[in-house]
């Protein structure tokens, strides 16, 4: 039995509400590589069976379905990165044309087609329909964990009902209602143990346990966890970029162009969301330029350990993404002008790799949507002229089919800029 005990004097101590121990239920013995069969359905009739629960007041059956659809939308995200990941490693042979462009990319598509298709065979979770955007926009956003935390507070299940309205609430800070009532909890009840993020991606305890370190002037070990964390989100930023292109929607209508076109706009939104998506929520507040920040301490931690080499690179990965901050130019400044007291060499001032791909990468998504979405959005008049855009306008939409029936159309204690050595250009003196 576990005690979930209300706080106050000792008398009301002795009024604990106590609750036999589950685990995580949603995720216990999760594995996408052994996916019970008989778990097995489209995650819009699992969600929809949910909320269909939720609104009759069907309070199991409704957590029933949302941990299912929880472990569903888990399956369906690995397998699709488990495919993406291998094809993308694997080597297609060559074709034996190579003067024509077109008919070069034709071939790199059925290859890269042939990989997936052979891969996603392999996958129960993949041979079934596809949710649409709006119901992976409900699981970015955590939005079943709010419907847990209510269903199991209804059961005065407090226990489970807890670490659902805290993983709830690191994505959606914003929302007072549930907030207020987290307050309410932790005034009435000891929650040590209990404030559990259960979608806590791997980099943010790392770049919080970097931050303390840096914090507390253990540079060394601070940045070690920083770098750590910044791999870690790159690789996350990667897989959410090739999920994006795993998971999408084909339209029935319109020619092979129109729809590879539309499907391309598609993805290219959901790429540029993965910064948002995956913005971490560190003691309440979400780390804003995520990326560009991790440079900032490195920068800074790097220079209180003396290594210029390694210093000046992150100060100029994290001027790349903030290219108006002040305090950082004169960072770049008071180090070229120490130079050669810092043993620096003219290709140190520049952006780390990972840095300059990550920022080409989003800088060119941001062009390619912006040229698309002018582009694909004529109007008639753009492509016939006035004269013609205005007789098509003036006809009825049924005029073809006349006659013809009927036709259906706290960051980390109070998130702050680092200030000291290292900022404004600050030297040891």
């Amino acid at each position: 039995m576990v005690a979930f005990c209300a706080q106050g004097d000792a008398l009301f101590s002795l009024l604990c509400l106590t609750f036999v121990f589950v685990t995580v239920a949603q995720y216990e013995n999760y594995n996408f590589r052994n996916f019970p069969k008989e778990e097995l359905m489209p995650l819009a009739a699992a969600y929809g069976l949910a909320l269909d629960h939720y609104a009759a007041e069907n309070w199991t059956e409704s957590i029933k379905y949302l941990e299912s659809s929880l472990r569903l939308h888990r399956l369906l995200k690995d397998s699709v990165r488990y495919c993406m990941l291998h094809c993308n490693s694997s080597k297609p042979e060559e074709p034996s044309f190579t003067g024509n462009r077109d008919l070069r990319v034709y071939w790199h598509v059925m290859m890269r087609a042939s990989c997936q298709k052979k891969c996603r065979a392999h996958f129960p979770a993949l041979q079934l329909p596809p949710p649409g955007r709006q119901i992976l926009e409900d699981f970015n956003r955590r939005s079943p964990y709010k419907y847990l935390h209510f269903a199991h507070s209804r059961l005065n299940d407090l226990q489970s009902a807890v670490p659902c309205a805290y993983t709830y609430l690191q994505k959606n800070p914003e929302d007072q209602e549930l907030h207020q009532l987290m307050q309410e909890y932790k005034s009435q009840y000891d929650l040590s143990g209990y404030l559990t993020d259960h979608e806590e991606q791997p980099y943010e305890a790392s770049f919080l346990r970097g931050v303390k370190l840096i914090g507390s002037g253990d540079y060394s070990s601070g940045v070690e966890h920083v770098e750590e964390a910044l791999r870690l989100y790159l690789r996350e930023y990667d897989l959410c970029q090739e999920l994006c292109e795993g998971i999408n929607q084909l339209s029935p209508d319109g020619d092979f162009y129109t729809v590879l076109a539309d499907v391309y706009v598609d993805v290219l939104r959901c790429k540029l969301k993965c910064e948002e998506n995956l913005m971490p929520n560190v003691g309440g507040y979400f780390v804003e330029k995520f990326v560009a920040n991790i440079y900032h301490y490195l920068q800074y931690a790097y220079y209180k350990m003396n290594h210029g080499r390694s210093a000046v690179p992150c100060a100029h990965s994290y001027f790349l993404f903030e290219p108006e901050d002040q305090v950082m130019e004169q960072n770049l400044l008071y180090y070229k002008a120490y130079s050669e007291q810092w043993g620096l060499q003219p290709d140190h001032f520049t952006p780390r790799t990972e840095a300059l791909k990550l920022y080409n990468q989003t800088v060119t998504q941001k062009q390619m949507l912006t040229f698309a979405e002018k582009y694909l959005q004529l109007d008639d008049e753009d492509f016939l002229g006035a004269e013609e855009a205005a007789l098509l306008a003036s006809e009825s939409p049924d005029v073809e089919f006349e006659g013809m029936g009927d036709y259906e159309e706290s960051i980390y204690a109070d998130w702050r800029q680092l200030k000291g050595k290292g900022d404004a250009g600050e030297s040891d003196t």
